[in-house]
């Protein structure tokens, strides 16, 4: 029996893309309920350490999570007929508004789905089912979901970060991505590092250039990348902020007061260095050495 490999090869890309618009329909429900349930649960905690009522004696508790209530329309809270939420199919079907009170439906959704559905086709053929296919896949979502929580709401959830940072320790354990030591101590180094600079700015400035988000999503990245990627990684973060922090202030009349995430930039840079990190030091050393 003969296979045609091109075939084969393609409808494994479909399948793949497939099961990642799948995929990247229920990491929207992530990016837009897990922000909401931590806000909730500070606010039950600081009641509670304040000695004030909590809002759920006077009034009945409403199971909140990624998988309660249904999925529903936030604009008239009417539920999603299965057949109007099939990802992007649903969204083009429907032009991109609800199918009951017409308001539009952010873009975010099919952009969602459309990126991890591309991103496990590319690594599903390019490593099939294997280890490093997996986990560049599992690399590849934790990233977006963070980049996207926060640009949105400036803030790196440790409910995602910390799993990210053990989850890279792992990985390397056979020296998948980089050496065990060199994941170890890209974990160290990635938060130290960052911990200092904003230890530093503070001292100078007086102010918080930074959050420890921050510093965890860089350990993470630290360990599943290794050391020798941290300076990689912080150059094209640092310089893609300033790039578009610069443009923000001149061409959108952006405040230089307005605080801006840096999350986005080392989800972007991270992921770069994980494709092309090596090909990107070696072209460096094989130019500017000497």
């Amino acid at each position: 029996m003969i296979i045609d490999l091109s075939t084969s090869s393609t409808l494994l890309a479909l399948t793949g893309f497939a099961f990642g618009a799948i995929l990247g329909s229920f990491l929207n429900v992530v990016i837009l309920r897990l922000p909401s349930m931590m806000q909730t649960q500070w606010t039950a905690d600081a009641r509670e350490w304040l000695g004030m009522q909590s809002e759920s004696e006077s009034e009945p508790e409403t199971l909140f999570n990624v998988a309660t209530p249904a999925s529903h329309c936030p604009h008239c809270g009417t539920s999603i007929k299965p057949l109007h939420n099939i990802p992007i199919i649903s969204f083009l079907f429907l032009r991109g508004r609800c199918g009951y009170c017409n308001a539009p439906i952010s873009l975010q959704y099919p952009i969602v789905e459309t990126l991890i559905g591309v991103v496990i086709a590319y690594f599903i053929t390019m490593h099939g089912l294997s280890a490093i296919g997996i986990t560049s896949i599992v690399f590849s979502c934790c990233l977006l979901v963070l980049a996207i929580i926060d640009q949105r709401h400036q803030l790196l959830p440790d409910q995602i970060t910390l799993p990210f940072l053990w989850l890279g320790l792992l990985v390397n354990l056979d020296g998948l991505f980089a050496e065990t030591s060199d994941a170890v101590l890209g974990a160290v180094v990635g938060y130290l590092s960052l911990w200092t600079i904003y230890w530093l700015f503070k001292l100078i400035t007086g102010k918080e250039g930074m959050g420890y988000g921050d510093f965890k999503l860089h350990a993470a990245l630290g360990a599943w990348l290794g050391l020798k990627m941290l300076p990689l990684i912080i150059f094209l973060s640092s310089t893609v902020a300033a790039v578009v922090g610069i443009c923000a202030i001149i061409f959108a009349g952006r405040g230089k007061d307005i605080p801006m995430a840096f999350g986005p930039y080392l989800c972007i840079s991270g992921w770069i260095a994980l494709q092309w990190g090596d090909s990107i030091i070696a072209w460096y050393l094989s130019s500017f050495t000497f």
